[in-house]
């Protein structure tokens, strides 16, 4: 069975079977046999209704009296969650996912910036000087420059002082993770510390249209990034992020709802 690390037997069940139905191999509306399936990976009854449980959770399958288990329609998974963001890349869904992320950051980003060069506080800019400086010390070491990138990312959501931006750190993170990955495992990526300083800059200056440029800037590199990577990577063959579209600026907004 593939290794699930640090999550042991129940764990692994969870990654065959989760990856199973991400990529397909169990289809929509498919009944799962789960004695059969506990038989086929040496489990227990036990083990296997535990991780059906996970799997629920996440919006893959469900349980009905006289159905039985089966599997969920897309449109009902947990796109969000960490373990089908991973499932989805290692399946050959990356240019979907990739391309998705793309959209979401080129819409919320820009803004972001933008308002957190002109809420930010002192606490907050520490928060971006101290995950850049993570992002220099981390060059080589895929997971810390992975954790200092998310932290980075937060802190500007956080700077923007509105708490429901600061929790599109949810939506943001896990995809954020995963193409991190991607790009640094490859070994090309632009260095992503100058493009994150520029937008730290602006946002100690409280420049606020500098500060959604540079972050217009950062996302056209991430996405070259990602364009680079790519072939490298024989599961993610033909992932290719579109480049970032043109987001209305921030001063187009209707003024009711401007800083």
């Amino acid at each position: 069975m593939a290794s699930y690390a640090g999550r042991g037997v129940h764990g692994e069940v969870v990654q065959r079977l989760g990856a199973r139905v991400v990529t397909g191999d169990f289809a929509e509306g498919d009944i799962l046999d789960v004695r059969a399936l506990g038989e086929e990976l040496d489990v227990s009854l036990t083990v296997m209704r535990e991780a059906l449980k996970v799997l629920a959770g996440k919006g893959l399958i469900d349980a009905r009296q006289k159905r039985g288990t089966f599997v969920r329609p897309r449109s009902a998974w947990n796109l969000l969650d960490a373990d089908v963001i991973r499932w989805r890349m290692a399946g050959g869904d990356g240019r979907r996912l990739m391309r998705d992320l793309t959209d979401i950051r080129a819409v919320v980003e820009p803004a972001a910036a933008h308002r957190a060069a002109l809420r930010r506080t002192d606490a907050h800019l520490t928060e971006l000087e101290t995950a850049l400086a993570a992002m220099e010390r981390a060059r080589g070491d895929l997971a810390a420059e992975a954790e200092a990138d998310a932290a980075f990312h937060r802190a500007l959501l956080a700077a923007t002082g509105n708490e429901l931006l600061a929790r599109l750190e949810l939506i943001l993170e896990p995809g954020l993770r995963e193409r991190d990955r991607l790009v640094h495992a490859h070994g090309d990526a632009d260095d992503p510390v100058p493009s994150h300083r520029r937008v730290l800059e602006a946002i100690r200056d409280r420049d606020a249209p500098g500060a959604e440029l540079a972050m217009l800037d950062l996302l056209a590199k991430a996405a070259e990034d990602v364009d680079r990577a790519a072939p490298a990577r024989p599961d993610a063959e033909g992932v290719r992020a579109p480049a970032v579209p043109a987001v209305p600026a921030v001063s187009a907004v209707p003024q009711a709802i401007q800083p």
